[in-house]
């Protein structure tokens, strides 16, 4: 999360948006299509898959096949690298505890293990 939360930074997602992330459903920061390419994320990577036909239906009204399978693949690759990282105990960046402290800290983040 704070790898992510770090690179969305740097590819100019705003502050403000980023710090709106939890409320990405209501706030008015996110467009629809947003909306639907995090809910289509939550439920990929949720265990089972929750992603319904209805929800696929949504995404291919505001993203493209290739958009699609572009957001499926990163879902999958961060569900690979979550898992392989917490069972690694992979330590962490300065750069990433930062940003994780300062934008998700206040929802349950924190570096546990992975801190250096």
């Amino acid at each position: 999360m704070a790898h992510t939360a770090g690179g969305s930074l740097r590819f100019g997602v705003d502050e403000k948006k980023l710090a709106a992330i939890w409320e990405y459903r209501t706030s008015p920061l996110y467009t629809e299509g947003e909306r639907v390419a995090l809910d289509f994320a939550i439920a990929a990577a949720s265990q089972p898959n929750a992603v319904t036909d209805e929800l696929f239906e949504k995404m291919k009204r505001h993203w493209n096949e290739n958009q699609i399978v572009e957001i499926a693949a990163t879902v999958a690759l961060f569900g690979f690298l979550n898992r392989w990282n917490d069972t690694m105990a992979t330590p962490l960046e300065e750069e990433p505890i930062e940003v994780g402290e300062k934008f998700l800290a206040s929802h349950g983040w924190n570096a546990g293990r992975h801190r250096r």
